[in-house]
């Protein structure tokens, strides 16, 4: 097999710079085109890099990315073998692609996108299938027929227990099984709660300014707007919460979004005590509190004010979006109208996911992952933080310490107008001002969980062609 044939690459085609680039981009296309069917053996690298006219080492990182996308095995013995088909989802028509556009949601390709650097997405490649299947196939040997009908609509009672011994141990949770409302992520969390505090009266929340543009959008989708407060380096500013008259904040207090600003102990007593004095309440998002890289995470704020606090997480960050499980620890004086709405809802989450989540959750399989993946989030945090340093020396970066992204500050400049002319080399990353209320100075939130180190220094490096044209 020569790299003509599949790759349909010639050496004199080859670019002067950016050769790991151009070849893994090759065997991406022959991966999708169906030229490398799953379970094809790649070219020896000494015989593809002949062949090209290119460096091994050249080949060898290209083998690399496709190992780090999910494209790829490198077998001992085998050599590198191709694992899946890359995926090229059909084009939307117009009208749905335009409505996705203007609601801000994810296109699974965007056109001219190689680098997505959007926010909150996680290392998909790294899904534990082979703990999933196992697990699953656990499950199924034992699972009864009353597990898989009409259950409880808060949760099987397995993983309502696995969740909050997990929760009492990581991050500091007090509540009983019996207290967690299992849902589809954190997002239907937030939309029963706006439920139900809507139908008590309350159309207004006050919310973090920077914060999700997701979740105010959902929020009014629900009927209940959010007032701006401020954030500085040490999180909420609590009196310009008291001025907003309101009851109910809800804020990201362990890896602040888009910022990554912990909250400091002192505004967490300042916060507690404001929620005790009037009977208020506090919506706890624990926001990326399981990738925390320099130290064990803060304790959720739920631990020191169950009756005040409650508290959303997800398996969205740790294993894939895509799986919708997450969790709600409310005051027990919401539970029963919060687990009225998740029956009107749906009936309940699928019980066949949670049996397995909570098998990972018993055998350790989840929480070796989550080690794994820390250290893999590291080396690409560490990778894209160099880069912006070398591209972007004039940028503040802030929020290095835990989650799936950072926020490049920018001295000066139209932030949306930055990202579209970065979209336009080809990276995909969210203007600071989408999660604005208020004006504010200019940054870019970038996500760099998705990708391998590399491409991670080569987004950094287009970013910097855009703001420091030479």
């Amino acid at each position: 097999m020569s790299g003509s044939d599949f790759l349909q690459l010639r050496a004199e085609q080859a670019p002067a710079k950016g050769l790991t680039g151009w070849l893994a981009g090759g065997l991406r296309t022959a991966i999708a085109a169906g030229r490398l069917a799953p379970g094809a053996r790649l070219p020896a690298t000494r015989l593809l890099a002949a062949e090209l006219g290119v460096s091994r080492g050249v080949v060898v990182q290209a083998y690399q990315r496709l190992v780090d996308e999910g494209l790829a095995d490198a077998r001992t013995g085998s050599g590198t073998v191709v694992t899946r088909t890359a995926s090229i989802a059909p084009r939307p028509a117009a009208d749905r692609r335009r409505t996705l556009h203007e609601l801000r949601l994810p296109l699974s390709t965007p056109d001219g996108i190689d680098l997505n650097l959007s926010p909150g997405v996680p290392d998909l490649a790294a899904f534990p299938r082979a703990a999933w299947l196992r697990a699953e196939r656990a499950v199924l040997d034992r699972v009864t027929a009353a597990d898989l009908g009409y259950g409880d609509p808060g949760g099987t009672p397995r993983l309502r227990a696995e969740v909050v011994a997990w929760l009492a141990r990581t991050r500091a949770i007090r509540a009983d099984a019996d207290d967690v409302l299992v849902c589809g992520g954190v997002a239907q969390g937030q939309a029963l709660l706006a439920q139900v505090l809507k139908g008590r009266g309350e159309a207004a929340m006050a919310a973090e300014d920077p914060g999700s543009r997701g979740t105010r959008d959902q929020l009014r989708h629900w009927g209940v707007r959010t007032e701006p407060v401020p954030i500085d380096e040490h999180g909420l500013l609590v009196g310009p919460l008291r001025a907003t008259g309101l009851d109910t904040v809800l804020l990201t207090p362990a890896h602040q979004f888009p910022t990554g600003v912990v909250l400091a102990p002192d505004r967490r007593r300042e916060l507690l005590a404001w929620a005790r004095e009037g009977n208020r309440l506090i919506l706890e998002d624990d926001y990326d509190a399981e990738h925390r890289y320099d130290r064990a995470p803060v304790a959720a704020l739920q631990g020191s004010a169950p009756e005040r606090v409650a508290y959303l997480g997800s398996i969205s960050k740790s294993l894939a979006p895509g799986m919708r499980l997450g969790w709600l620890i409310a005051p027990r004086g919401m539970q029963a109208e919060l687990l009225a709405a998740k029956h009107a809802s749906d009936l309940g989450t699928s019980a066949l996911p949670q049996l397995v989540l909570a098998e990972l959750l018993t055998n350790g399989d989840y929480e070796r992952h989550l080690r794994t993946v820390r250290a893999r989030q590291r080396a690409r945090r560490d990778a894209l933080l160099a880069g912006l340093r070398a591209h972007l020396p004039r940028a503040r970066v802030r929020g290095v310490a835990a989650g799936l992204h950072l926020l490049a500050e920018l001295p000066s400049g139209d932030d949306v107008a930055i990202a579209e002319r970065v979209r336009a080399e080809g990276v995909l990353v969210h203007p600071l001002s989408w999660h604005r209320l208020r004006p504010g100075p200019p940054g870019l939130v970038l996500g760099y969980a998705a990708h391998s180190p590399d491409r991670l220094t080569e987004a950094a490096a287009r970013i910097g062609r855009v703001l420091s044209p030479r």
